[in-house]
């Protein structure tokens, strides 16, 4: 059986390695680059991203890479975005002031502000916490045989707030109840970080590259 080739963005920010090595170990074979033509040729795409929104947003736009994601998504390309990568392809985010992103998604990303019983709760949230899945179709595609409730890695001072209920795949707790993943036809975003998230994390690895087929 051929393995499916899939491009990991490379923007000039993120944690490529350890995404590209997860994605081997998943049965990827991955091709890390910024080649838009190399990007477009491969059977799926995966935008991993840390740091922050504006200089990231910046870095694609200059290198009109916001574009090839764009044309790859209409095209029906199975896409994941990851952590920064997730939040990216939202309306806006308030990081640095209010800011236009890709718009792959109706909602806006917003800072984790606690108060009251939650005042202690440090911002950035790090570490493992649940995931729990909401959408039936999520169950059976991203988290498939992944059980509910499974922990995954975060690492994160901002989450996304989807416009469309329906496009929400799970959510988790922290102070609030966040969205931490998103599903929409091929188009898939996780707030955590799979690559960091051990044998869990490699399942939904698997299951998003059974979307090529």
């Amino acid at each position: 059986m051929r393995k499916p080739v899939v491009a990991v963005i490379d923007y000039g920010m993120g944690n490529l390695r350890s995404v590209a090595k997860a994605l081997e170990l998943a049965g990827a074979n991955v091709i890390v680059s910024a080649n838009a033509h190399t990007i477009k040729s491969a059977d799926e795409m995966v935008f991993p991203g840390v740091g922050a929104f504006i200089p990231a947003l910046k870095k694609l736009r200059d290198s009109g890479l916001d574009d090839v994601i764009k044309e790859s998504i209409f095209c029906n390309k199975p896409f994941l975005g990851l952590c920064l990568g997730f939040q990216l392809l939202f309306d806006s985010s308030t990081e640095g002031g209010k800011r236009n992103g890709l718009g792959i998604f109706g909602g806006s990303v917003q800072r984790f502000s606690f108060s009251g019983a939650n005042k202690a709760l440090k911002v950035p949230h790090m570490g493992w916490n649940r995931v729990s899945v909401h959408s039936s179709v999520a169950k059976n595609t991203m988290f498939k045989e992944i059980p509910d409730g499974s922990y995954f890695y975060f690492v994160h001072s901002y989450y996304a707030r989807p416009k469309d209920s329906a496009v929400v795949a799970a959510t988790s707790g922290y102070g609030i109840n966040f969205c931490s993943a998103v599903a929409s036809g091929k188009v898939w975003g996780c707030q955590f970080h799979p690559e960091k998230s051990g044998p869990t994390g490699i399942k939904l690895l698997k299951n998003f590259l059974n979307e090529a087929s």
